[in-house]
């Protein structure tokens, strides 16, 4: 058991490094290809950004481990309000009065409903909702693209995504090396952390979601916190909210609909009256905090990260055993 914990953990190390070179090489080859910034802001770095969570969701439904795969896509969006957005307003609060982000907060909420429909409705999301869950994400990235084209004004989401373009090289050579590096670290590690994390639940006898809800949601998070801290810090609100909805709506769109098609994933009974619908309510608190217009406090902040602190105390008191 000792020993899978370290390769969860080596696993996750390899899987976090390799969605790193891949974003950076694809960067760096599609700017030695001189393609246009915007595109690779929108559609490279978008997908690229989350490809850890699509990688382990897949190769989880591979492997016959679905419940890993689920844990992964709602323990990350549960991380998303909570902790990533939670922990830098208690240093620097953040308004959520910035022009643009209704209409994200709205898709986020569309596609919450969208994922808890399969989940209550069909039990889970199998192909045909996979596809249509990754039609959904192609028609966000194009309404992405169609907004920075036709208005003059800001957009909080592609302003995010642009963040990570911002200093990309130009070298052929070491974005082609760090492009195969990642190409082939992210299956690499996929395949070590779920061989491992089902083990490991396994010998806990705690369910699979745990390991995705757990593990693969605070590893993948990591990132994204800092780069919403990094952004808080710069008095970028628009930056960092637009962080946490843009990657909450990919998650469930883009890894979602990949698990899917891939496979298919079932939701268990206690995913149902626990985990989702506090992922539901953590979508719902941040679409109405951009409604309202309302501040994102040092107290709603602590608010945040208290509750996150509750879930994980929750999961390990009644996540084990099945």
């Amino acid at each position: 058991m000792i020993g899978d914990a370290l390769f969860i953990f080596l696993g996750l190390a390899v899987l976090l490094v390799g969605g790193d070179l891949l974003v950076r090489g694809a960067v760096g080859l599609a700017s030695a290809a001189r393609v246009p910034a915007l595109l690779v802001s929108l559609t490279i770095i978008a997908f690229g950004t989350s490809a850890p969570e699509l990688v382990v969701s897949v190769a989880a439904v591979f492997e016959r481990q679905p419940g890993i795969a689920v844990g992964s896509i709602v323990g990350s969006n549960i991380a998303n309000t909570l902790l990533v957005l939670g922990l830098p307003a208690l240093l620097y609060p953040m308004t959520a009065d910035v022009p643009g982000l209704k209409r994200h907060g709205f898709v986020l909420i569309i596609a919450t409903v969208l994922f808890a429909a399969a989940a209550y409705g069909a039990g889970g999301v199998g192909r045909a909702t996979g596809a249509a869950f990754l039609a959904g994400i192609v028609a966000y990235v194009a309404f992405l693209g169609w907004m920075a084209k036709s208005s003059r004004a800001r957009d909080p989401v592609i302003d995010e995504v642009a963040e990570y373009s911002d200093g990309g090289g130009t070298r052929l050579g070491p974005a082609l090396a760090y492009l195969a590096a990642g190409l082939i670290g992210l299956p690499i590690g996929a395949d070590i952390l779920v061989e491992h994390g089902s083990a490991f639940a396994s010998a806990l006898g705690a369910r699979p979601e745990m390991i995705g809800l757990t593990v693969v949601a605070l590893g993948a998070s990591m990132p994204e916190l800092a780069t919403v801290a990094a952004a808080a810090a710069r008095k970028r609100s628009e930056v960092a909210i637009g962080n946490v909805i843009g990657s909450s709506i990919f998650n469930i769109f883009a890894v979602g609909g990949a698990a899917g098609v891939a496979g298919g994933i079932s939701f268990s009974d206690d995913a149902l009256r626990f985990e989702l619908p506090l992922m539901i309510a953590a979508s719902v608190a941040l679409a109405g905090f951009v409604y309202l217009r309302r501040d994102i406090s040092r107290i709603s902040g602590l608010s945040f990260v208290l509750l996150y602190a509750a879930f994980l105390g929750a999961l390990c008191c009644g996540g084990f055993g099945r």
